[in-house]
């Protein structure tokens, strides 16, 4: 709902003498806020500061904590003095679930944010998080992201979500079927290398997959090439440099999910559907700066966390003292 048709909903149904604007209901939420944001303590690079000794002698801790952290886009106000300014900026968004199913989200504009980490370090607290306790973070392997969880917990698993790895396969099998290949290679051929590339990634084999992608780039290297070859080309090269800078987080995904374990964060996407697109990306007429995102991310999360009337009752007391 926007802040225009929330003045007009309120002005309904609250008997005021004043007729309220969109304006001042933008205002107030964004002054709740900066004030959720003035709560934060200070960032820091690392939050890992009990020695192994102390940390053997933490109570047995529950059971592990799963994070997923993904990103999305929303567009931005045109800028009259800067015409080469972005029409689109990065939000960050992620949910913690424990193992009995309760679950935290959290949001920020990562280029306007001062406080990232300790946005996302505070989330894991709230879910009770020790040092000795394993959390798993899935990622899409984004720069911003994967520098996002780093250096929270020392029993910390980082993963590079399937879903991503499988969602670029399958753009590479569909541009294959409309690519001629030079040399008189076979698609069928094409074909397979792309189907073997899934397998050894499936497996978490890096160093065969790296192999695979290189054939596929040699097989397309020329210099007549044809549009359609020089987008393939394109698209295998993005794909090498994405595994190659996230080999490190990619693991046996196939033994995890024998396993039952997680290999995908996609209970995150309907997270970044609740918090970002209902809001800001599917009224596409609406654009934002990065501080007004960023604040309203803040009011969004406590809402669907179910914080928000708790953290009034903080400020207030005696509003829990009337609702007693």
């Amino acid at each position: 709902m926007s802040f225009e048709q929330s003045a007009k909903l309120l002005a309904e149904l609250l008997p005021l003498d004043e007729q309220l604007k969109a304006e001042t209901i933008r205002n107030h939420t964004q002054q709740m806020a900066q004030r959720v944001d003035a709560e934060l303590g200070e960032e820091r690079f690392m939050y890992i500061d009990d020695c192994e000794r102390d940390i053997a002698a933490l109570p047995r801790p529950d059971m592990p904590l799963t994070m997923g952290i993904d990103g999305g886009y929303v567009r931005a106000v045109k800028s009259q003095s800067d015409p080469k300014q972005p029409h689109h900026f990065e939000v960050i968004t992620g949910k913690s679930i424990a193992d009995d199913g309760s679950s935290k989200c959290f949001g920020l504009v990562n280029s306007y944010d001062t406080k990232p980490k300790r946005r996302v370090f505070e989330v894991l607290q709230s879910q009770g998080m020790q040092m000795n306790q394993q959390v798993t973070f899935f990622s899409d392997g984004g720069d911003t992201v994967r520098e996002l969880q780093l250096y929270l917990n020392p029993q910390a698993e980082h993963l590079l979500d399937w879903f991503h790895i499988t969602m670029r396969i399958t753009v590479m099998t569909q541009m294959a079927k409309g690519v001629s290949i030079p040399d008189d290679w076979l698609v069928k051929d094409v074909d397979k290398t792309l189907e073997s590339l899934k397998w050894y990634l499936w497996h978490g084999n890096v160093y065969h997959a790296l192999q695979e992608i290189d054939w596929l780039a040699d097989l397309l290297e020329a210099d007549d090439l044809t549009p359609k070859q020089r987008r393939f080309l394109q698209k295998v090269e993005e794909f090498k440099t994405y595994i190659t800078n996230n080999q490190a987080f990619i693991t046996n995904y196939g033994e995890r999910y024998r396993n039952g374990e997680r290999i995908s964060s996609g209970f995150v996407e309907s997270t970044v559907n609740q918090v970002i697109s209902k809001r800001m990306v599917k009224k596409q007429q609406m654009r934002w700066s990065k501080k007004g995102a960023h604040l309203l991310l803040q009011v969004r999360t406590k809402v669907l966390d179910g914080d928000w009337r708790k953290t009034f009752e903080r400020w207030y007391p005696g509003l829990a003292a009337q609702a007693a």
